[in-house]
């Protein structure tokens, strides 16, 4: 672990989804998509604190072509 490791930066999926007033799954799922930093501690997924408060969710609506794999085609 780095010398100037901060414990605070990170908190649990569970905190995460109380600070955003969502689920823990859909925390989860973003940690799952990639769309949020995790650190993984004795077994526990943390995500960054800074990211969950900065957070913009994507646009609603259908996946554009251009990001969408190959097999959906």
């Amino acid at each position: 672990m780095p010398k100037n490791f901060d414990p605070s930066a990170w908190v649990s999926q569970s905190e995460a989804a109380r600070m955003r007033g969502v689920s823990r799954q859909s925390i989860s799922e973003l940690v799952k998509r990639g769309r949020l930093k995790t650190l993984v501690i004795a077994g526990k997924t943390l995500v960054r604190r800074t990211e969950i408060e900065k957070f913009q969710p994507l646009a609603p609506g259908p996946v554009p072509k251009h990001k969408r794999s190959k097999k959906s085609r």
